[in-house]
């Protein structure tokens, strides 16, 4: 007789939903992905891409191991991330905050690498960069959504799913960066729209990791 595994996804759809306004909202990352489209073609921007969400791979085999064990060890422990990760989010938030709100797209200067020569960039820029394992760390234990299921399990299922919605969106950028870029440069109201729905988003992960 098999066990069924009850999984809570109204959590995997709120994960979706904000990993996908994240990855809309401007950030280093899609920015870097948009300004090498624009000036090198969709190719290398995708290139860009499945460099960057390869190394978010890496991140979550870190997440997955790391907490888990901590999960397994003590329950307290896993709640100070938690507020660890609610904390930091607000940080984030006030970030953004204080950010302008215009979108700044610096297209110069890019050089037009080899379609490797980017996947590897985009790979080692997220790797090396210790904000995305801080974030990950803040933002993925809240979304654990099942009693049953094994927690290194959970966190890599998040992870594809982090990785995939980001890859259509990043993926969208790229294609569509002619256009993409040309609207910023236009709109003022959209980079006021994209921050404040940025600012809702954070806060909000960091209201439901405090009372989950």
């Amino acid at each position: 007789m098999h066990t069924i595994i009850q999984l809570n996804y109204p959590i995997l759809y709120a994960f979706v939903l904000a990993t996908a306004t994240l990855a809309i909202a401007p950030g280093p990352d899609n920015i870097f992905v948009l300004t090498q489209s624009m000036v090198n073609g969709k190719k290398k921007g995708l290139a860009t891409v499945a460099g960057l969400m390869t190394g978010c791979l890496v991140h979550t085999t870190l997440l997955a191991f790391g907490v888990s064990v901590l999960i397994k060890e003590n329950e307290t422990i896993f709640q100070l991330i938690k507020l660890f990760g609610a904390g930091y989010l607000l940080f984030l938030a006030y970030q953004v905050f204080r950010s302008p709100s215009e979108i700044q797209l610096n297209a110069q200067g890019i050089e037009d690498k080899s379609l490797l020569q980017l996947f590897k960039q985009g790979f080692i820029m997220n790797v090396l960069n210790p904000k995305v394992t801080i974030f990950f760390l803040a933002f993925f234990p809240g979304f654990l959504f099942s009693d049953a299921l094994n927690t290194v399990i959970q966190f890599y299922v998040l992870g594809f799913i982090f990785i995939a919605v980001s890859f259509l969106i990043f993926g969208a950028i790229a294609v569509l960066s002619a256009f993409l870029g040309r609207y910023l440069k236009e709109s003022r109201k959209l980079g006021l729209l994209l921050k404040w729905l940025q600012i809702i988003v954070f806060v909000a992960i960091a209201i439901y990791l405090v009372f989950l």
